[in-house]
C-alpha cells in the first residue's frame, strides 16, 4: 500500500541533549553581538546555568537586554515590548523559559522589525492581516517539558476573560531549538504533571488528527511511549533519564502539532484558559481521559470505519504491552490508563477553578476553533457538555 501525499512545514534546527545549552553562545553570536533575551521572572535568571551563559556571551563580545514575563503573554505586553525595544537593532531574540516565555519571544521577534500591533494578526479577533515579516532571528530554549513551543509556528496570546488566540505563520518558527533536559531540573511536581499531560495530549491528538501522516505518526508514537516511560517517574522523583524522556516527548509534541493540528481537548482548553485562571496544561490533563473516551464512543457509534479507532487501539495495546489486545479492549485499556494518570498526578477538577455548569454554553460556543477542526470526529454540543460535566 502506498502513502497518501503529505507535506511537512518548516522546522527549527534542533540541538537536543544533556549540555546542549553550551552551544547557545556560539549559535547566538553567529547572528551578531546585540541580543534580546525573553525569560521568566526568576528560575532561569537565578540559576548557575544563567551565570555560565552570560559569562560565555560576554567572552564572545555580546551584550543584551532582558525582558521578563511572569504571566501568560497578552497582546498589550507584546506591543509595549516591541515599542520599547525596536529603537535598537537586535541581531537575535532568545526565548528561555516555559511556554509563555517562548510564545512571547516568538511574537516579539516577529514584530521588532515591522513594528505593527500583534492584534493585526491574531486569529479570530482582529483584521487577521497576513504577516509579511521580516522576523528577527529567534532561538528557543525551553526550560519545561510540555508545550513544545520551541518547534511550533504559533505564539499563543490571551486577554483574561476574553480570549486565548494564536499569532501564526511559518516565519515565526525558531531558527534553532536548543533542548537541554537539565534545564527541567527543579520543576515542581504540579508543573511536571500539567506540562507532561499537555505534551501527551498534543501527541495523542496529533496521532488521531484528520491531518496526520506517516511521518508525524512515527514521531507521535515515539513521543507517546516516552511519556509512558517518563512522566510518572519525573513526577515522583527527578532523574536525568526521566527529564530526557519528557524533554524529548515535549519537542516531538510541538513538531507533530505544527504539522497536524490537535483535537477536542485543546478545543475546549482554549476557552477554559481564556475565561478562567486555568493553566493550559492542567486543563488538558484534567480533560484528556474523558475527551478521549467521548471521541472513542462517538466514533464507535457513528463512524466505526474511522482510521482513528485502530490508532487509539494501538496506543492501548502498546501501553498494555499485550500484542493480542485489540479493538474495544485495547481502547478501554488506553482510557483506563489515562484515568489512572489523572489520579496519580492529582489533576484538579474544573470546579477547582470555579467553573460551573452555567458556564458550559459559553465554553462550548467558543471551542470550535482551529484545534477542534482536526478532531477525528465532529462532537456535538451535547457530547462536549458531557465531557465538561464529567470533569466538573
Amino acid at each position: 500500500m502506498g502513502f497518501a501525499p503529505f507535506s511537512i512545514s518548516r522546522l527549527p534546527r534542533i540541538e537536543f541533549g544533556q549540555g546542549s545549552l553550551e552551544r547557545l553562545p556560539d549559535i547566538a553570536a553567529g547572528y551578531g553581538k546585540r541580543l534580546l533575551l525573553v525569560t521568566g521572572a526568576r528560575s532561569f535568571l537565578a540559576s548557575a546555568n544563567a551565570v555560565r551563559l552570560f559569562d560565555a556571551l560576554r567572552q564572545r563580545g555580546c551584550s543584551w537586554e532582558i525582558v521578563k514575563i511572569t504571566v501568560e503573554p497578552a497582546p498589550t505586553f507584546i506591543d509595549a515590548t516591541v515599542a520599547a525595544m525596536r529603537v535598537e537593532a537586535f541581531d537575535a531574540v532568545i526565548g528561555i523559559g516555559g511556554g509563555s516565555a517562548l510564545d512571547a519571544a516568538k511574537a516579539i521577534a516577529a514584530l521588532l522589525k515591522p513594528g505593527n500591533s500583534v492584534m493585526d494578526h491574531l486569529e479570530g479577533v482582529g483584521p487577521e492581516l497576513p504577516y509579511a515579516g521580516p522576523a528577527t532571528p529567534f532561538i528557543a530554549v525551553p526550560t519545561t517539558a510540555g508545550t513544545g513551543s520551541e518547534a511550533t509556528r504559533n505564539a499563543v496570546l490571551s486577554i483574561e476573560g476574553r480570549f486565548k488566540k494564536s499569532f501564526r505563520d511559518e516565519k515565526l518558527v525558531a531558527e534553532w531549538a536548543i533542548v537541554d533536559p537539565e534545564l527541567i531540573s527543579g520543576c515542581p511536581p504540579q508543573l511536571v504533571a500539567a506540562d507532561g499531560m499537555d505534551a501527551f495530549t498534543q501527541l495523542l491528538e496529533s496521532f488521531v488528527s484528520t491531518r496526520s501522516n506517516p511521518m508525524t505518526d512515527a514521531l507521535a508514537r515515539s513521543g507517546i511511549m516516552a511519556v509512558k516511560d517518563g512522566l510518572l517517574s519525573l513526577y515522583a522523583a527527578q532523574s536525568a533519564a526521566a527529564r530526557e524522556k519528557m524533554a524529548y516527548a515535549s519537542l516531538l509534541s510541538g513538531i507533530c502539532l505544527a504539522q497536524t493540528g490537535l483535537g477536542s481537548v485543546h478545543g475546549l482548553a482554549a476557552p477554559l484558559g481564556a475565561f478562567f485562571p486555568i493553566p493550559h496544561g492542567a486543563a488538558c490533563g484534567t480533560l484528556v481521559a474523558t475527551a478521549t473516551a467521548a471521541n472513542i464512543e462517538a466514533l464507535e457509534r457513528r463512524e466505526p470505519d474511522n482510521p482513528a479507532l485502530p490508532k487509539y487501539a494501538e496506543i492501548g495495546r502498546r501501553f498494555a504491552m499485550q500484542k493480542g489486545l485489540n479493538g474495544r479492549d485495547a481502547r478501554s485499556f488506553l482510557v483506563s490508563t489515562l484515568r489512572q494518570w489523572e489520579q496519580t498526578l492529582a489533576l484538579p477538577r474544573l470546579s477547582h477553578w470555579r467553573v460551573a455548569s452555567a458556564d458550559f454554553p459559553r465554553i462550548v460556543a467558543n471551542c470550535r476553533g482551529s484545534s477542534m477542526k482536526t478532531n477525528p470526529i465532529v462532537l456535538t454540543d451535547e457530547e462536549l457538555v458531557g465531557v465538561l460535566a464529567a470533569r466538573l
